[in-house]
């Protein structure tokens, strides 16, 4: 009797320990990538904590794929901003069974990234990567999900001659993929309404002294200098802009609206305008409470591109939610079709992955801070 009352205790343990081990959700990865460290790594860290956001949410619904219980895990990646050593994080992800992956952060790391995520047949939801050549490249894996540079430059280039009536602008670019591709359309803008520009000058995104391209520009007497590139780079140029004192208005577009800005630029960055993909965070459909769980969770304000990163991971989870299940086979065609209410607005994406009717907003640094003066696009329609 004691044998079988023994053997019974045994079955009962062994039985309970395969519940257990059953009940155990399925750990489904999500890949990010983006600059974590370098100069643009406070812009990294804000995607990372907006994908990290947005799985915590996910999880909490207790979601099941295939009838059964899964948990997503982020797997963050640092790419440097740098193309090659994106492609090598791109392998990562791929060889570490990522389910999809959200990034890159800018157009050079994201398009050649974009090779390996699409041979390797999964997607890639990128949350900010402007360049329009980043979904040109026929790629039925690549998306984003904000608006891109052919359109920012063409809205940027009818601002800068209707509302704010310059006559003289000069274009400065940094040679990225960015920065270049910006300004070209920024260009293509204004020679469509009938205007040259009066100087178009390079630098590169490592440059730190403006001081040459700016005596050009000046000679030139230019009242709009346009630059393409990043906020890192925008705050020295503005502050060189006051002490050499030209009259002109700086003005730039899908980078220049950080945090980071305002603190390296201070007063020099006063007047400042700028055009950045979407909504402002009060007009953002979900923009007040993301804000607020944003700052509860890091205790810090979003810097930037935050609302987005958890707008791409959000998508992803729920192509593969619709698609109830987590190959890329099944869950692609949901994304290309999906219409989803993210905190940035209605998500839905044309043929070449590109977000549909994109909305755009003007900001200007107005005592310290920057004020949104208008939208354009998308929602302002």
């Amino acid at each position: 009797m004691k044998k079988i009352t023994q053997g019974l205790l045994l079955a009962t343990a062994i039985a309970a320990s395969f519940s257990s081990q059953a009940a155990e959700p399925e750990t489904v990865l999500i890949g990010l990538a983006g600059p974590l460290t370098g100069p643009s790594a406070r812009i990294g860290k804000d995607l990372e904590n907006g994908a990290q956001l947005a799985i915590n949410d996910a999880n909490q619904q207790h979601p099941k794929i295939g009838g059964k219980a899964v948990q997503f895990k982020l797997v963050s990646e640092d790419d440097q901003s740098d193309p090659r050593t994106a492609v090598a994080v791109a392998q990562r992800l791929v060889d570490a069974g990522v389910a999809g992956v959200v990034g890159h952060w800018n157009t050079g790391t994201s398009i050649p990234a974009a090779r390996i995520y699409h041979d390797a047949g999964i997607a890639q939801v990128a949350p900010v990567a402007t360049g329009h050549a980043y979904t040109q490249q026929g790629f039925d894996t690549s998306f984003r999900v904000m608006g891109h540079d052919d359109d920012g430059g063409r809205d940027a280039g009818e601002y800068a001659l209707k509302v704010l009536k310059a006559k003289r602008i000069a274009v400065l670019d940094d040679r990225t993929a960015f920065g270049q591709g910006l300004a070209d359309e920024f260009v293509k803008s204004l020679k469509a309404q009938g205007v040259e520009v009066v100087d178009r000058e390079y630098v590169d995104e490592k440059t730190v002294d403006f001081s040459a391209v700016l005596t050009s520009i000046r000679s030139k007497n230019a009242d709009l200098i346009f630059f393409g590139g990043v906020d890192s780079q925008a705050a020295p140029l503005a502050r060189r802009i006051k002490q050499l004192g030209l009259n002109a208005t700086l003005m730039g577009a899908g980078g220049f609206v950080s945090q980071t800005f305002l603190k390296l630029a201070q007063k020099e960055g006063e007047g400042v305008v700028a055009l950045e993909p979407g909504l402002p965070l009060e007009k953002m459909p979900g923009g007040k409470a993301f804000d607020q769980a944003y700052r509860d969770r890091y205790h810090a304000p979003i810097e930037l591109h935050a609302p987005f990163a958890y707008d791409a991971t959000r998508v992803l989870i729920a192509a593969i939610e619709q698609a109830d299940s987590t190959d890329a086979a099944d869950y692609l065609p949901k994304l290309r079709a999906i219409s989803y209410q993210g905190v940035t607005g209605t998500l839905a994406f044309d043929a070449q992955g590109n977000l549909k009717n994109p909305s755009f907003t003007v900001y200007k640094v107005i005592d310290g801070k920057w004020v949104p003066q208008d939208v354009l696009g998308g929602a302002a329609q």
